[in-house]
């Protein structure tokens, strides 16, 4: 974290995101504040809340892709929730604190990954000895047993079937798994309770035979090997760390459950969800089956696109919760051209590199690219902007006959350049009746 300032922060976003250098400066400099906070004395540390952030701007502009990226660079505990979850099922929906409980899992997936590529060789090693075992037979002789391990090395192996046992994951079910479509389950005091323990249902002893090559038996069996070389308890403890210190929830539709409607059942039904919200990101703590969690550092992130309604609709105590705003600006033709060329993950050679796998040569040349921004852009002005996702319809149209013909035309160069788009897409954005063309 030390080596992450707010500008490398921001450089490394670039990567992967056009534009909205408003949104990725905000969150970059709540990430630094974390380290920063982290370098005072514990009494101060706990004085120091998150400036939570509100994000404004329409669909496919980089809201969901600023947080997720965010937390893939800091290593961080990630949730992405949709606010609307919790009015799906009328006045009940699902229980805000689920939202703590899911990200504590996705902590502990998280370090479990992390503790596992660090005793990734041992565990191989004892893999391989299991592989052996089972190749050879237990009462066979060291000789026999050497001769085994040397074929295994050599490939000589891979496709022989051998029977293992492995853990059966079917018997180690977690709550979450149970209650996510309980409705109100978790809003008594059972929420925390694991049912599965509870009926002692779950056995992380038990074990089922599976017939298997070998070439496929490391997969499995290194994992479970890793998994016994950990401290469950250290993975925990850590896991629960993390979500309270580092941990990343990106609350997305926050709009959707603004009191705008006419309705007045739907608006109890949207200020229920509020108010529910507003502990959870004030500072409360939450139950869970590894123990109580804090929220109050836990970075909340919201966003919505307010077309039909203004942050000033939400309830006056969530807004002073979410101070930090940032409206994300819609893509223009240039930025729809900086996408197709520019980041690290550009579409142009995600299609080329699709396309290699069938023996085609695809190259685009920069007036197609800018031929397909420009349609991009023209349909987003006309029927209705949903930003990159835009260029998604874009390139399948114009990919529409080379995809089919794909097995076809092995070996055969294509270039995608102003003429070839214009064909393919036949002036779908100059069309007046385009609304009933594009999805």
């Amino acid at each position: 974290m030390i080596n992450l300032t707010p500008k490398k922060i921001v450089a490394e976003l670039n990567r992967f995101i056009i534009g909205q250098h408003d949104a990725k400066k905000a969150v970059a400099v709540a990430i630094r504040n974390r380290w920063r906070r982290l370098q005072l004395p514990i009494e101060l540390q706990e004085e120091i809340y998150p400036k939570n952030i509100l994000m404004i701007g329409p669909t496919g502009v980089g809201k969901t892709e600023i947080s997720r990226r965010l937390a893939k660079i800091t290593g961080a505990p990630f949730l992405k929730i949709e606010a609307t979850k919790f009015t799906e099922v009328g006045y009940v929906g699902r229980d805000v604190e689920q939202i703590i409980r899911d990200l504590v899992e996705n902590s502990i997936f998280l370090v479990r990954e992390e503790m596992r590529s660090k005793v990734k060789a041992e565990a191989h090693a004892e893999a391989e000895k299991r592989v052996v075992k089972a190749l050879a037979g237990s009462e066979s002789r060291e000789q026999t047993i050497e001769m085994f391990r040397k074929k295994l090395k050599d490939g000589l192996l891979d496709d022989k079937e051998i029977d293992i046992d492995i853990r059966d994951r079917n018997m180690n079910l977690s709550l979450s798994d149970l209650t996510n479509n309980m409705g109100s389950f978790n809003n008594n005091s059972l929420g925390s309770l694991n049912l599965v323990d509870l009926f002692n249902f779950s056995n992380k002893d038990s074990k089922k035979k599976k017939r298997v090559k070998v070439k496929d038996s490391y997969d499995l069996l290194v994992e479970e090997e890793a998994d016994k070389l950990l401290d469950e308890e250290v993975v925990v403890k850590e896991s629960l760390k993390r979500t309270e210190q580092t941990g990343i929830v990106f609350l997305d539709e926050i709009d959707k459950v603004c009191d705008n409607s006419q309705n007045t059942g739907a608006n109890v039904s949207r200020e229920g969800v509020q108010r529910d919200l507003l502990p959870l990101i004030e500072g409360t703590t939450v139950s869970t089956k590894y123990g109580p969690i804090k929220t109050d550092h836990i970075l909340f992130i919201a966003s919505g696109a307010f077309h039909l309604s203004r942050p000033s609709d939400l309830l006056p105590e969530l807004q002073g919760r979410l101070p930090i705003r940032v409206e994300l600006k819609n893509l223009s033709k240039n930025d729809f051209i900086k996408i197709l060329t520019d980041t690290d993950n550009a579409l142009t050679i995600q299609y080329k590199e699709l396309m290699r796998t069938e023996g085609l040569d695809v190259n685009f040349n920069s007036k197609g690219i800018e031929e397909i921004a420009r349609v991009a852009e023209n349909i987003n002005n006309k029927v209705e902007s949903i930003g990159a996702r835009r260029l998604y319809t874009v390139l399948e149209k114009v990919f529409d006959e080379i995809s089919y013909n794909a097995p076809d035309l092995k070996g055969e160069k294509i270039t995608i350049n102003e003429g070839f788009v214009k064909k393919n897409l036949k002036n779908m954005g100059e069309s007046t009746d385009e609304e009933n063309l594009i999805l």
